[in-house]
């Protein structure tokens, strides 16, 4: 059995695939309904064109997004998800739904911290330490 912890695992290739910023937020974008490229691109908010074209041949390939050609003038092209496409964005929309409700508190936590990493606050020790 493959262990996404080891180095060699391939695995890891489609894991760094999904949850890449892009990624993460292509596919749950997806998971409300087939889209074409101009409505991924203005339902994602800062992404540029070749980011979203690299980030949706890339699902593509891994099986995750479909890629649909209607034969009209110009061609028509929808992107939806895939059943392994849809497996996989079940988890993440769990996971973006957890940090999108809990994004108050580890704002919190991340001013605590700087906060008490401050030299002037008595962490300058501490700033450049490992975390434990």
């Amino acid at each position: 059995m493959d262990d996404v912890f080891r180095q060699d695992c391939p695995a890891r290739v489609v894991l760094d695939h999904v949850t890449r910023r892009w990624g993460v937020l292509v596919l749950t974008a997806l998971n409300a309904s087939d889209l074409r490229f101009y409505e991924l691109r203005d339902r994602i908010e800062g992404v540029s064109e070749k980011m979203l074209s690299q980030t949706l041949r890339t699902l593509v390939r891994d099986g995750l997004v479909l890629r649909t050609v209607e034969p009209t003038v110009p061609p028509s092209v929808t992107y939806g998800l895939t059943p392994l496409g849809r497996g996989v964005t079940a988890s993440l929309s769990a996971l973006t739904g957890w940090i999108r409700d809990h994004a108050a508190e580890i704002i919190a936590a991340q001013r605590t911290y700087d906060a008490a990493s401050r030299p002037e606050a008595g962490g300058a020790a501490r700033a450049g330490g490992a975390v434990s």
